[in-house]
């Protein structure tokens, strides 16, 4: 029996494009036109920001917790969040949680190493690209990380709360981004960490300076193999 996924979502335009992301790529494996049960709720993006710029983030897990009791009394069976950043709160999480969990950066972890990347670039929100999410998961495989600089991490930042979480794509923005990414490549990153899973809408695979993981299609993904796990016994 396939497992019902819960998605906690923040950010309108990252959740989007995760759960489009389950939808459109099980008929490949479950046939058409089917995928597994979905049940998504957030809170406004508003109601995690005040916390998220006080640095509260037992506040934020509070929100992320009344998502997942949410989803959990819907019928998920566990639970994703497609939003890099409030992976901060995820220690607060844990004990408390209804339903298992897949965690964004192991997920990406996982795949860096599987594909055999060695040093990662990280972007995201000032918030994430200093915080410990990624480099709690990838020290645990072994990869080194590189973060922009101060200026650099300042303007992602705008970019991405200023046009990313409103939909907002422009060639300016995606030319900038490809320059920080080739910074990154001259200081010997093999691989660039799409960690804010707006950014994969912006920066295209195909002409960025590094092989790109994109946080968001990879937890998509996570999130569809264990929902399949059960049914594929």
């Amino acid at each position: 029996m396939t497992e019902h996924i819960g998605i906690v979502a923040c950010s309108a335009e990252g959740a989007a494009l995760c759960y489009r992301t389950i939808s459109a790529e099980a008929p490949r494996v479950m046939g058409e036109p089917m995928h597994p049960e979905i049940t998504m709720h957030t809170h406004p993006l508003a109601e995690y920001m005040a916390p998220i710029r006080a640095g509260d983030w037992e506040h934020v897990a509070e929100l992320m917790l009344s998502s997942a009791h949410k989803v959990a009394l819907a019928g998920a069976d566990f639970a994703i969040c497609p939003d890099n950043t409030i992976h901060q709160a995820f220690e607060f999480v844990a004990p408390r949680t209804p339903i298992p969990w897949l965690h964004i950066a192991e997920v990406v972890a996982a795949e860096a190493q599987r594909t055999g990347f060695t040093r990662l670039a990280i972007l995201g929100t000032k918030y994430l690209m200093v915080s410990p999410v990624y480099p709690a998961a990838l020290e645990r495989f072994g990869i080194a990380y590189e973060v922009p600089d101060e200026d650099d991490r300042e303007r992602i930042d705008g970019i991405i709360f200023r046009e990313l979480v409103n939909g907002v794509f422009t060639e300016e923005s995606r030319r900038y981004f490809n320059q920080v990414i080739q910074r990154l490549k001259e200081r010997g990153c093999d691989a660039a960490v799409l960690g804010c899973t707006e950014i994969p809408l912006l920066v295209n695979p195909d002409d960025c300076p590094l092989p790109t993981l994109d946080s968001t299609r990879l937890l998509a993904r996570a999130a569809l193999r264990k929902a399949m796990q059960d049914s594929d016994a």
